[in-house]
């Protein structure tokens, strides 16, 4: 059994790392003309084939709710960073598409926003990344409850 004070610790100080480091990173994006929230978007669908994601894709790899992330890609629409069109092969679904203004801006905050995080995580090892990243994966599996 899970020692619970020991688990506690452990969260916390899991949650105030993650704050801490994002915090100092947020500043990537200031002056950039994208907003974290539009970088985590066209992250996701620039990785995609063909720079084209389905929306609950999209909404899938997002900190914020369905309608939040409805709302900032019709608004990236209308600024021409992505297109969304009707999923041929679910008609109930979008896909969203990266333009190419989008991908431009989205490669050059990526190498500095890169930069960055790979200065910050660079107090641990290649040993310790590694483990860091395996231990977070093990931890984004849905436990059983509510």
């Amino acid at each position: 059994m899970t020692d619970r004070r020991l688990a506690i610790d452990a969260w916390e100080s899991l949650f105030r790392a993650q704050h801490e480091v994002f915090a100092e990173i947020s500043c990537d994006f200031d002056d950039t003309g994208l907003s974290q929230a539009e970088y985590d978007v066209l992250l996701t669908v620039t990785r995609a084939p063909d720079m084209t994601a389905r929306l609950r894709d999209v909404t899938a790899n997002m900190l914020i709710s369905q309608p939040s992330v409805s709302r900032l890609v019709d608004r990236m629409a209308t600024r021409g960073l992505i297109a969304k069109c009707q999923d041929p092969d679910d008609g109930r679904g979008s896909l969203v598409r990266a333009t190419e203004e989008g991908a431009a801006s989205f490669r050059r905050i990526a190498t500095a926003h890169g930069r960055s995080i790979a200065d910050r995580m660079s107090q641990l090892s290649d040993g310790e990344l590694a483990q860091l990243r395996d231990l977070t994966a093990k931890l984004r599996k849905p436990a059983d409850g509510c």
